[in-house]
């Protein structure tokens, strides 16, 4: 079922970069490489007070804010890859945590903000590891024959929702933060990955093909009582939940076109955000989950915008090319 909410180009703008904001108001971390590099930049929520962190040869993107909002990690481009780095949130302080990380695979911080979980690919393989964030080290939560990636943690930090090849195809796991306890919840001959635990902590959202066409289906943590939320020809991926836990936000793709959708968890409304031609996605709920940051290319380029979480008012929040937008909390 289908909610499409009608759209005027009269109602896009550019966001005035002057306006104010409260210095307390979620910001919106990005990359840009309006100054001929991609490095980390900052604005308040409505676009306004734009000012660059990182200043370094190196290509810096994926921004990722700490939960009490005083660091930011970032990847950073070298020589032999990508490496995983920290700074303070004012670009302060900017410090290595470890190499070979993947850079377009999900990590988190911890509910704590004292580690990161993320996948890295050391002895050939693609492992989970996790990351003190003040320097620590790392340590190794997963070794299996396959490749594991798409960490998530619960909301609780107790334990860590992973994607596995080990069994020979993609399935969900589950352990607890120190690595024990792996436990298979899911079993299809279809890939499953990209998960993603409910704020409350007691679901799991995935993405699976399982029925021919990736869809969004979710599960209890135990494995137990799974539901599929989505049933469209489109190829549906990179499920997000909303702060309050009664929607999911996802991308929605049919051939060249990316669109921004959210379902109903309880009723499994659809509704299509985005209607433009091209690509909209990256998309990330502001901390109240009354608007959503996302990326487009309906002017040439790609911008941030912000939207009402119906997809109504978009605004065009960036005038340069921008990526990975991602809100504090």
């Amino acid at each position: 079922m289908y909610s499409v909410p009608r759209l005027c180009l009269c109602e896009v703008g550019v966001v005035s970069l002057a306006a104010h904001t409260s210095p307390d108001a979620p910001k919106i971390a990005f990359a840009s490489d309006r100054d001929g590099n991609w490095e980390i930049y900052v604005m308040d929520g409505d676009g306004g007070r734009q000012r660059r962190l990182t200043m370094r040869e190196e290509q810096d993107r994926f921004p990722l804010w700490s939960p009490d909002r005083s660091k930011i990690a970032f990847g950073s481009q070298v020589a032999s890859g990508w490496e995983l780095w920290v700074m303070d949130a004012d670009g302060r302080n900017a410090t290595s945590l470890c190499s070979g990380i993947l850079a377009k695979d999900s990590r988190q911080w911890s509910p704590d903000g004292k580690r990161i979980v993320l996948a890295l690919t050391r002895d050939g393989n693609v492992e989970i590891y996790s990351v003190r964030t003040d320097g620590g080290g790392l340590t190794r939560l997963t070794n299996s024959g396959g490749d594991d990636r798409d960490p998530s943690w619960s909301p609780d930090g107790a334990r860590i929702a992973f994607s596995s090849t080990r069994d020979g195809n993609s399935e969900i796991y589950v352990m607890a933060a120190d690595g024990s306890n792996q436990t298979r919840i899911t079993n299809s001959a279809a890939r499953d990955e990209q998960p993603r635990w409910s704020p409350n902590g007691s679901t799991i959202a995935f993405v699976s093909a399982r029925d021919g066409q990736r869809e969004l289906y979710t599960v209890l943590s135990d494995g137990s009582r799974l539901e599929r939320l989505t049933n469209d020809p489109a190829d549906d991926q990179v499920p997000l939940w909303s702060p309050d836990g009664s929607r999911i936000a996802f991308q929605a793709v049919r051939g060249k076109e990316y669109d921004i959708e959210v379902v109903a968890v309880a009723n499994r409304t659809r509704t299509r955000l985005t209607t433009t031609a091209g690509y909209d996605g990256m998309h990330t709920w502001s901390p109240d989950g009354r608007e959503m940051a996302f990326i487009s290319d309906r002017d040439g380029y790609d911008a941030i915008y912000t939207m009402d979480v119906d997809g109504s008012h978009p605004r065009r929040l960036t005038t340069t090319s921008s990526l990975n937008p991602a809100w504090s909390r």
